[in-house]
Protein backbone atom coordinates (compact mmCIF):
# COMPACT_ATOMS: atom_id res chain seq x y z
CA UNK A 1 0.00 0.00 0.00
CA UNK A 2 1.49 3.58 -0.95
CA UNK A 3 2.27 6.07 1.25
CA UNK A 4 -1.02 9.05 1.06
CA UNK A 5 -1.89 11.84 3.17
CA UNK A 6 -5.39 12.72 2.22
CA UNK A 7 -7.19 9.13 3.26
CA UNK A 8 -5.55 7.14 6.12
CA UNK A 9 -7.37 3.82 5.68
CA UNK A 10 -5.79 1.85 8.39
CA UNK A 11 -7.08 4.92 10.46
CA UNK A 12 -11.12 4.45 9.17
CA UNK A 13 -10.58 0.48 9.42
CA UNK A 14 -9.77 0.74 13.20
CA UNK A 15 -11.95 3.58 13.99
CA UNK A 16 -14.72 1.71 12.41
CA UNK A 17 -14.04 -1.28 14.75
CA UNK A 18 -13.83 1.15 17.73
CA UNK A 19 -16.96 2.42 17.08
CA UNK A 20 -18.51 -0.75 16.81
CA UNK A 21 -16.92 -1.98 19.85
CA UNK A 22 -18.04 1.33 21.94
CA UNK A 23 -21.47 0.06 20.98
CA UNK A 24 -21.54 -2.82 22.44
CA UNK A 25 -19.65 -1.10 25.61
CA UNK A 26 -22.79 0.79 25.83
CA UNK A 27 -25.14 -2.24 25.70
CA UNK A 28 -23.21 -3.81 28.64
CA UNK A 29 -23.46 -0.57 30.98
CA UNK A 30 -26.90 -0.44 30.05
CA UNK A 31 -27.77 -3.77 30.51
CA UNK A 32 -25.64 -4.65 33.68
CA UNK A 33 -27.10 -1.08 35.11
CA UNK A 34 -30.76 -2.41 34.12
CA UNK A 35 -30.24 -6.03 34.87
CA UNK A 36 -32.17 -6.59 31.89
CA UNK A 37 -31.13 -8.43 28.41
CA UNK A 38 -34.21 -6.33 26.41
CA UNK A 39 -34.56 -2.85 27.37
CA UNK A 40 -35.91 -1.98 24.31
CA UNK A 41 -37.81 -3.94 21.18
CA UNK A 42 -34.77 -3.52 19.22
CA UNK A 43 -32.89 -5.85 21.70
CA UNK A 44 -35.19 -8.79 20.55
CA UNK A 45 -38.47 -7.33 18.89
CA UNK A 46 -39.90 -11.28 19.71
CA UNK A 47 -38.60 -11.88 22.55
CA UNK A 48 -39.90 -8.83 23.86
CA UNK A 49 -43.16 -9.31 22.60
CA UNK A 50 -43.27 -12.73 24.52
CA UNK A 51 -42.07 -11.62 27.61
CA UNK A 52 -44.85 -8.79 28.02
CA UNK A 53 -47.18 -11.80 27.47
CA UNK A 54 -46.06 -13.49 30.12
CA UNK A 55 -45.70 -10.10 32.77
CA UNK A 56 -49.57 -9.73 31.67
CA UNK A 57 -50.47 -13.13 32.41
CA UNK A 58 -48.88 -12.74 35.65
CA UNK A 59 -50.57 -9.59 36.79
CA UNK A 60 -53.73 -10.64 36.34
CA UNK A 61 -52.82 -13.92 37.91
CA UNK A 62 -51.62 -12.32 40.71
CA UNK A 63 -55.44 -10.00 41.11
CA UNK A 64 -57.18 -13.94 40.53
CA UNK A 65 -55.02 -14.65 43.46
CA UNK A 66 -56.27 -12.08 45.69
CA UNK A 67 -60.11 -12.52 44.53
CA UNK A 68 -59.55 -16.26 45.22
CA UNK A 69 -58.35 -14.77 48.99
CA UNK A 70 -61.27 -12.26 48.81
CA UNK A 71 -63.87 -15.57 48.59
CA UNK A 72 -61.99 -16.87 51.34
CA UNK A 73 -63.03 -14.25 53.42
CA UNK A 74 -66.31 -14.20 52.25
CA UNK A 75 -66.85 -18.29 53.07
CA UNK A 76 -64.80 -18.04 56.66
CA UNK A 77 -67.90 -14.84 57.25
CA UNK A 78 -70.63 -17.34 56.20
CA UNK A 79 -69.11 -20.17 58.18
CA UNK A 80 -69.29 -18.19 61.05
CA UNK A 81 -72.46 -17.49 60.41
CA UNK A 82 -73.62 -21.02 60.04
CA UNK A 83 -71.56 -22.09 63.23
CA UNK A 84 -73.34 -19.49 65.35
CA UNK A 85 -76.92 -20.87 64.06
CA UNK A 86 -75.68 -24.15 64.51
CA UNK A 87 -75.08 -23.13 68.14
CA UNK A 88 -77.98 -21.97 68.69
CA UNK A 89 -80.17 -24.65 66.84
CA UNK A 90 -78.44 -26.98 69.67
CA UNK A 91 -79.92 -24.86 72.47
CA UNK A 92 -83.21 -24.49 70.86
CA UNK A 93 -82.87 -28.27 70.24
CA UNK A 94 -81.94 -28.42 74.72
CA UNK A 95 -85.03 -26.85 75.31
CA UNK A 96 -87.60 -28.59 73.49
CA UNK A 97 -86.19 -31.40 75.01
CA UNK A 98 -86.16 -29.94 78.33
CA UNK A 99 -90.08 -29.22 77.16
CA UNK A 100 -91.20 -32.56 75.65
CA UNK A 101 -91.11 -34.28 78.88
CA UNK A 102 -94.85 -34.03 80.88
CA UNK A 103 -93.30 -32.95 84.18
CA UNK A 104 -91.47 -29.99 83.07
CA UNK A 105 -92.88 -26.78 84.54
CA UNK A 106 -92.24 -23.26 83.66
CA UNK A 107 -92.97 -23.63 79.95
CA UNK A 108 -93.72 -20.59 79.91
CA UNK A 109 -90.21 -19.21 80.85
CA UNK A 110 -88.92 -22.28 78.48
CA UNK A 111 -90.43 -20.90 75.33
CA UNK A 112 -89.92 -17.43 75.75
CA UNK A 113 -86.36 -18.31 75.57
CA UNK A 114 -86.74 -20.50 72.82
CA UNK A 115 -88.66 -17.60 70.92
CA UNK A 116 -86.27 -15.07 71.48
CA UNK A 117 -83.29 -17.73 70.28
CA UNK A 118 -85.30 -18.06 66.85
CA UNK A 119 -85.37 -14.28 66.37
CA UNK A 120 -81.69 -14.01 67.15
CA UNK A 121 -81.38 -16.54 63.99
CA UNK A 122 -83.19 -14.42 61.96
CA UNK A 123 -81.36 -11.27 63.31
CA UNK A 124 -78.15 -12.78 62.37
CA UNK A 125 -79.03 -14.72 59.10
CA UNK A 126 -80.46 -10.83 58.15
CA UNK A 127 -76.55 -9.00 59.33
CA UNK A 128 -74.29 -11.12 58.25
CA UNK A 129 -72.93 -9.46 55.66
CA UNK A 130 -69.64 -9.66 53.76
CA UNK A 131 -69.45 -5.50 51.93
CA UNK A 132 -72.48 -4.77 50.77
CA UNK A 133 -73.68 -8.24 50.28
CA UNK A 134 -75.89 -10.17 52.48
CA UNK A 135 -75.03 -13.86 52.55
CA UNK A 136 -77.49 -16.47 54.39
CA UNK A 137 -80.94 -14.56 54.05
CA UNK A 138 -81.89 -16.44 51.19
CA UNK A 139 -81.55 -13.31 48.68
CA UNK A 140 -81.40 -13.56 44.86
CA UNK A 141 -77.40 -12.56 45.08
CA UNK A 142 -76.58 -15.14 46.81
CA UNK A 143 -78.98 -18.02 46.10
CA UNK A 144 -78.03 -17.69 42.66
CA UNK A 145 -74.17 -17.27 43.36
CA UNK A 146 -71.24 -14.79 43.40
CA UNK A 147 -69.01 -15.16 40.61
CA UNK A 148 -65.28 -14.47 41.57
CA UNK A 149 -62.57 -14.42 38.81
CA UNK A 150 -59.93 -17.27 40.28
CA UNK A 151 -57.86 -17.11 36.66
CA UNK A 152 -56.24 -15.13 33.93
CA UNK A 153 -58.55 -15.69 31.21
CA UNK A 154 -62.33 -15.53 30.73
CA UNK A 155 -63.42 -18.79 30.87
CA UNK A 156 -65.78 -20.56 33.42
CA UNK A 157 -63.01 -23.09 33.98
CA UNK A 158 -61.24 -19.97 35.69
CA UNK A 159 -64.33 -18.91 37.52
CA UNK A 160 -66.11 -19.81 40.66
CA UNK A 161 -69.48 -19.16 41.66
CA UNK A 162 -70.30 -19.09 45.57
CA UNK A 163 -73.46 -20.18 46.69
CA UNK A 164 -74.84 -19.87 49.94
CA UNK A 165 -78.04 -21.07 51.66
CA UNK A 166 -80.46 -19.45 53.92
CA UNK A 167 -80.41 -19.48 57.87
CA UNK A 168 -83.45 -17.70 58.40
CA UNK A 169 -86.20 -19.73 60.16
CA UNK A 170 -88.27 -19.56 57.93
CA UNK A 171 -86.13 -21.70 55.34
CA UNK A 172 -85.19 -23.85 57.79
CA UNK A 173 -88.61 -24.62 58.79
CA UNK A 174 -88.05 -23.46 62.79
CA UNK A 175 -89.84 -20.14 62.55
CA UNK A 176 -92.41 -18.81 65.24
CA UNK A 177 -94.99 -20.13 62.65
CA UNK A 178 -93.66 -23.14 62.52
CA UNK A 179 -92.84 -24.62 65.82
CA UNK A 180 -93.03 -23.54 70.13
CA UNK A 181 -92.16 -25.05 72.93
CA UNK A 182 -95.61 -24.39 74.55
CA UNK A 183 -97.03 -27.84 75.33
CA UNK A 184 -95.40 -31.58 75.16
CA UNK A 185 -96.76 -32.49 71.93
CA UNK A 186 -95.67 -29.17 69.87
CA UNK A 187 -92.20 -29.07 71.67
CA UNK A 188 -91.78 -33.24 70.82
CA UNK A 189 -92.59 -31.89 67.35
CA UNK A 190 -89.98 -28.98 67.51
CA UNK A 191 -87.40 -31.85 68.48
CA UNK A 192 -88.17 -33.62 65.16
CA UNK A 193 -87.85 -29.85 63.23
CA UNK A 194 -84.62 -29.48 64.88
CA UNK A 195 -83.02 -32.10 64.28
CA UNK A 196 -84.13 -31.26 60.46
CA UNK A 197 -82.53 -28.18 60.68
CA UNK A 198 -78.97 -28.83 62.20
CA UNK A 199 -79.00 -31.42 59.27
CA UNK A 200 -79.64 -28.77 56.98
CA UNK A 201 -77.61 -26.43 58.48
CA UNK A 202 -74.76 -29.33 58.67
CA UNK A 203 -74.85 -29.50 55.08
CA UNK A 204 -74.23 -25.54 54.74
CA UNK A 205 -71.44 -25.90 56.22
CA UNK A 206 -69.66 -28.78 54.68
CA UNK A 207 -70.64 -27.11 51.49
CA UNK A 208 -68.79 -24.25 52.41
CA UNK A 209 -65.54 -26.42 53.52
CA UNK A 210 -65.71 -28.22 50.48
CA UNK A 211 -65.46 -24.45 48.54
CA UNK A 212 -62.80 -23.48 50.82
CA UNK A 213 -60.83 -26.53 49.96
CA UNK A 214 -61.55 -25.77 46.49
CA UNK A 215 -59.93 -22.00 46.50
CA UNK A 216 -57.48 -22.93 48.71
CA UNK A 217 -56.29 -25.38 46.08
CA UNK A 218 -56.90 -22.68 43.49
CA UNK A 219 -54.19 -20.19 45.38
CA UNK A 220 -51.62 -22.87 45.82
CA UNK A 221 -52.24 -23.91 41.73
CA UNK A 222 -51.96 -19.92 40.73
CA UNK A 223 -48.83 -19.71 42.93
CA UNK A 224 -47.09 -22.08 41.36
CA UNK A 225 -48.58 -20.75 37.86
CA UNK A 226 -46.95 -17.43 38.69
CA UNK A 227 -43.92 -18.80 39.55
CA UNK A 228 -43.52 -20.52 36.61
CA UNK A 229 -44.22 -17.91 34.25
CA UNK A 230 -41.86 -15.98 36.46
CA UNK A 231 -39.23 -18.00 35.72
CA UNK A 232 -40.12 -17.75 31.70
CA UNK A 233 -40.01 -13.95 31.80
CA UNK A 234 -37.19 -14.59 33.50
CA UNK A 235 -35.05 -16.40 31.00
CA UNK A 236 -36.35 -14.30 28.14
CA UNK A 237 -35.82 -10.43 29.34
CA UNK A 238 -33.12 -10.93 31.79
CA UNK A 239 -29.56 -10.61 31.74
CA UNK A 240 -27.28 -13.38 32.59
CA UNK A 241 -24.96 -10.98 34.66
CA UNK A 242 -21.95 -13.27 34.83
CA UNK A 243 -21.63 -13.86 30.87
CA UNK A 244 -22.50 -9.69 30.63
CA UNK A 245 -19.42 -8.75 32.51
CA UNK A 246 -17.28 -11.12 30.58
CA UNK A 247 -18.26 -9.40 27.60
CA UNK A 248 -17.88 -5.99 29.16
CA UNK A 249 -14.53 -6.67 29.99
CA UNK A 250 -13.26 -8.20 27.00
CA UNK A 251 -15.27 -4.87 25.06
CA UNK A 252 -13.32 -2.70 27.19
CA UNK A 253 -10.01 -4.34 26.69
CA UNK A 254 -10.90 -3.86 23.02
CA UNK A 255 -11.62 -0.34 23.37
CA UNK A 256 -8.57 0.60 25.18
CA UNK A 257 -6.44 -1.54 22.23
CA UNK A 258 -8.50 0.18 19.79
CA UNK A 259 -7.56 3.69 20.58
CA UNK A 260 -3.92 2.88 21.28
CA UNK A 261 -4.00 1.38 17.54
CA UNK A 262 -6.06 4.30 16.02
CA UNK A 263 -3.26 6.85 17.94
CA UNK A 264 -0.52 4.75 16.20
CA UNK A 265 -2.59 5.24 12.61
CA UNK A 266 -2.48 8.37 13.04
CA UNK A 267 0.75 8.56 12.97
CA UNK A 268 1.35 6.90 9.61
CA UNK A 269 1.08 9.84 7.65
CA UNK A 270 3.73 11.55 9.19
CA UNK A 271 6.70 8.75 7.56
CA UNK A 272 5.92 10.71 4.78
CA UNK A 273 8.35 14.13 5.90
CA UNK A 274 10.78 11.43 5.78
CA UNK A 275 10.44 11.81 2.46
CA UNK A 276 10.88 15.52 2.06
CA UNK A 277 14.03 15.78 4.39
Amino acid sequence: MGLTINTNVNALNIQRNLNLTNTKVSESLKRLSTGLRINSAKDDASGLATANAFKAKISSMRVASQNAAEAQSMLQTADGAYSKVHDILIRMKDLATQAASGQTAGLDTLNSEFQSLQSEIDRIANSTTYGDTVLVDGTTATSTGITFQVGATNNSNYQLTLKFDSALTSDLSVSTSDIDISGTSSAQAAMTALDSALEDINASMGEIGAYQNRLQYTIENLAVGIENFSASESTIRDVDMALEVTQFTKNQILQQTGMAMLAQANMAPQQVLQLLG
